[in-house]
């Protein structure tokens, strides 16, 4: 099993974390902000792309811990940060630019949810930590042809313990 590690310290660097995390899971309480250390981190659970093949057998989700350093706020939208259980989907990473090199960091989560950083600049890691287990459900965009995958329903969201791993 081949693991990730990637950092991002440019809006580009930033476009290739989000595409390796887009349909990642992550229960609120996965997430934190430590202001003392201008830090967010959070770990989910995301959905291997890299080895998707078109049967369901190569499907799988590894826990994976991102962070950003440098972080000056963190604010959110649509979440209650007490809903520790609440199991979010990632969809994408922006960045919108501010004073350079600062600017603001979005994550965006289905649901119409949120969780913006203000930043001095980008910096962040994704390290997958090596915990891996089968899925029998690839996530399904609106896009794709109806059909051609499963929905998400029924993801193992909670990690390798849900699924029997």
């Amino acid at each position: 099993m081949t693991t990730l590690k990637l950092l991002a310290l440019d809006e580009e660097d930033l476009q290739v974390v989000s595409s390796q995390l887009q349909d990642a899971v992550v229960r609120v309480g996965d997430m934190t902000y430590l202001p003392s250390q201008n830090r967010f981190a959070a770990v989910v659970n995301r959905f291997d792309w890299q080895s998707a093949g078109g049967d369901g057998n190569r499907y799988r989700r590894l826990r994976t811990a991102l962070r950003f350093d440098r972080v000056l706020a963190a604010r959110h939208k649509g979440l209650a940060p007490d809903n520790k259980d609440r199991v979010l989907s990632l969809l994408a990473i922006g960045f919108e630019a501010g004073e350079a090199p600062g600017g603001k960091v979005v994550l965006y989560f289905s649901g119409d949810a949120t969780v913006q950083l203000d930043v001095e600049c980008i910096e962040a890691e994704m390290r997958d930590l090596g915990i891996a287990w089968r899925t029998q459900n690839r996530p399904e965009h609106p896009s794709e042809a109806e059909g051609d995958t499963k929905g998400p329903s029924g993801e193992d969201a909670n990690g390798p313990e849900a699924a029997g791993a």
